[in-house]
């Protein structure tokens, strides 16, 4: 049989395009499956064969484990049982016993061989799966094989791939036999099916076709630093000249527009914005919501979010059909965009002076006239007012020192009292709670005042809820409760 073997070994590696050694895992692993047959179908059996001569050996073995968690006694053994073998035995090794070659028969011939051939299926998927990804290759061409269940299966080289319906362009009819391009979403290993999942959906499809249309972005030129995308509507991309010889935008319009146009065709006509990238989040920002004009945007650092505000003509080109424009800006540019006109800025405005003014004058005790001066200079909270610099204050004409200093003092002692508040108002809330992602002491303090203190009575919480008691925007209240609902679902 050893003879066989070797011979058996060398014809299906050199039939199947895998290595002797997968051959060989996959020929023992065969025999102790079959083995394993002969003995109980509990038990656990290895087999080794050697690589130059083609005899095999068999063994059958027990894993070491703690007396008490031994549930299976054909292929485990507890460890006093053990040491009363080999002494210096630990948890995890194996106890072995060797095992008189079995003439398998034909029934065990036929059970090995499929054994062997599905391993080496599987081995030869690998290397084929393998070779793809070598190539580096995101961006996928092949046929349609089949449609099952709105799914496309399709052809490329020696593999099939899947392109989900959910990932496919929506009104785009793709049928058997049609010459398709997408990019590779992602690597499913533990299908059983195709491996390799596609998109023509996803924002990096286009970045791709730009790659291949514009060979300045290869050569390192130019970047394209962000895509955002409504399939089959409109994309933006942003993009960057690491060239000042190069102009970004018409260079991935091409002449005539024969870059963007062969994109645009492979997309099915869906319009592209290409939009120049800065640096600078709020001039980034202006030229994502292009071809609107932008009045004025002021920045909010904390909330990572921007007010934009433009005038009414424009309002509606900013926003788009359906929120489409301000929307893929967004996503563009990774900031919240918050679009007014200038009435509705003016009118926030006033109503964040009210709310400033209405602060100073009830937690610093002062009257209106001296809250408007503080507001007017460019104050907006009590941490400003006790911790910026004194020579700052002391440059505001209509105070004297003694006022100054009173301000500063009568802000710290408010918040001095508040921090001793909150931390009071801490002591009963949960550590879930306070460790929550986004969740900080001041939000915290003023949801234990209302008797929120852990994070399933957050969860419990509607959004408008939160927003009234916790004085925050909508998406972050949002965003807290999802996050506290989180483990609900885990």
């Amino acid at each position: 049989m050893s003879r066989d073997v070797l011979v058996l070994v060398d014809a299906l590696a050199r039939e199947k395009n895998v290595s002797r050694e997968i051959v060989f895992q996959a020929l023992e692993s065969a025999l102790a499956s079959a083995t394993k047959k002969r003995i109980h179908d509990d038990s656990d059996v290895r087999v080794t064969i050697d690589r130059e001569s083609g005899d095999h050996e068999a063994f059958r073995r027990w894993v070491v484990l703690l007396d008490a968690e031994v549930t299976n006694d054909e292929a485990e053994i507890g460890l006093i049982d053990a040491r009363e073998q080999f002494p210096d035995i630990q948890v995890g090794e194996y106890v072995e016993e060797p095992l008189e070659p079995i003439d398998f028969g034909r029934i065990g011939a036929q059970a090995a061989k499929q054994v062997i051939l599905q391993k080496i299926r599987d081995a030869e998927r690998e290397q084929i799966l393998n070779d793809f990804l070598e190539r580096k290759e995101f961006l996928v061409t092949g046929n349609i094989k089949r449609i099952e269940r709105g799914n496309a299966i399709v052809e490329v080289g020696r593999m099939e791939a899947v392109l989900p319906k959910d990932q496919m362009v929506p009104k785009e009819n793709l049928r058997v036999g049609d010459r398709v391009r997408a990019y590779l979403l992602r690597i499913d290993r533990g299908a059983r099916g195709p491996q390799l999942v596609l998109s023509r959906t996803a924002p990096e499809f286009v970045t791709r076709l730009f790659e291949l249309e514009v060979p300045e972005v290869e050569d390192g030129m130019l970047e394209i630093k962000a895509c955002s995308r409504d399939p089959g509507m409109r994309s933006k991309i942003a993009v960057k000249s690491n060239d000042p010889r190069i102009d970004p935008i018409g260079t991935c319009v091409g002449l005539r527009g024969s870059r963007v146009t062969a994109v645009r065709n492979e997309l099915g006509g869906e319009n592209i914005d290409i939009v120049l990238w800065s640096a600078d989040p709020a001039e980034f920002v202006i030229k994502a919501l292009a071809p609107a004009d932008v009045s004025s945007i002021v920045v909010d650092e904390e909330a990572h979010a921007m007010d934009v505000v433009v005038d009414e003509s424009n309002l509606a080109m900013a926003i788009g059909r359906g929120g489409q424009n301000v929307k893929l800006a967004s996503e563009l540019t990774g900031w919240q965009i918050n679009l007014m006109t200038l009435e509705q800025s003016a009118e926030r405005a006033e109503n964040e002076v009210g709310r400033t003014r209405a602060l100073f004058t009830s937690r610093l005790d002062v009257d209106e006239e001296v809250a408007n001066i503080l507001i007017e200079e460019g104050f907006s909270s009590l941490e400003e007012i006790a911790y910026v610099p004194l020579a700052e204050m002391l440059e505001i004409e209509a105070f004297d020192e003694e006022t100054v200093n009173e301000l500063r003092t009568r802000a710290r002692n408010v918040l001095l009292t508040e921090a001793i508040v909150s931390e009071e108002a801490l002591e009963h809330t949960a550590a879930d709670l306070l460790d929550l992602e986004g969740m900080d002491k001041t939000l915290a303090a003023k949801l234990a005042n209302a008797g929120v203190k852990t994070r399933d009575d957050l969860a419990d919480l509607a959004v408008d809820e939160l927003v009234e008691m916790a004085e925050i925007d909508e998406v972050r209240a949002k965003d807290l409760i999802t996050k506290a609902r989180a483990h609900w679902f885990e």
